[in-house]
């Protein structure tokens, strides 16, 4: 084991890092949190995802929203750097050019936002989840997973949801590079948990022995975020 990895160790911005707290619009955490008390678009149902294709309280969409706090950081290609690191065997940081190289992958997958909003049949191409453990080997102890990104979001999973077939590190939606506004150049991609957890603007994946709650996490979101079990707040 390289390193121990009990907490996620953010790395120092550098001056082409946009401070998340410093930049954000605070009105509108604080009524996103608001929400979360408030337990607002709840149904109180729950859905079996190998019946039911839209999840409870979602509505279907054709466009895809633009959904953020108020900045987008401006992740050219030559500033993309993505470093894959903590409990595992090989660390890599990879510049844009060494990311594409990579082995990649189209898939086809439904996503879900927690605003309420569902998209089905997105055409994705990037680099699989699968691909990238198979890069870095996990330890053991491993059982967790950190995404931040460009801004200095974060958002959590278990190490179980990302090793899936449809987890993805997508650079491309509908054929063309993903824009800004919506996390290019690089962002995550779970489409089994709400769309908080598919961090946009991707920078760092840490794997970690021990689970670390992200922004919204931390700001009253569920910690696991299934559409289908409706855990929209924790």
């Amino acid at each position: 084991l390289p390193i121990r990895a009990d907490r996620p160790n953010i790395r120092a911005m550098s001056d082409d890092d946009i401070p998340l707290l410093g930049a954000i619009k605070e009105k509108l955490i604080e009524t996103k949190q608001a929400w979360a008390r408030d337990g607002r678009l709840l149904t109180g149902t729950e859905a079996d995802p190998t019946k039911d294709r839209l999840p409870p309280g979602q509505r279907l969409v054709r466009d895809w929203p633009v959904l953020d706090l108020g900045i987008q950081p401006d992740v050219t290609p030559q500033k993309f750097r993505l470093d894959i690191d903590g409990a595992v065997e090989n660390r890599v940081s990879l510049n844009l050019t060494e990311f594409m190289a990579l082995p990649q992958t189209e898939s086809v997958s439904d996503m879900h936002c927690v605003t309420q909003w569902s998209r089905y049949d997105n055409r994705w191409k990037g680099v699989s989840a699968i691909d990238v453990l198979d890069l870095v080997k996990p330890a053991k102890e491993a059982k967790f997973v950190v995404f931040q990104s460009f801004d200095g979001y974060t958002t959590n999973i278990r190490l179980d949801q990302f090793a899936q077939p449809d987890v993805f590190l997508v650079h491309e939606w509908e054929g063309k590079p993903i824009s800004r506004a919506h996390g290019g150049p690089v962002r995550m991609l779970v489409p089994k948990l709400y769309l908080w957890k598919s961090a946009k603007w991707l920078r760092r994946i840490q794997f970690t022995i021990s689970d670390h709650p992200g922004f919204w996490e931390t700001r009253g979101y569920h910690n696991n975020g299934d559409p289908w079990l409706e855990e929209r707040y924790g």
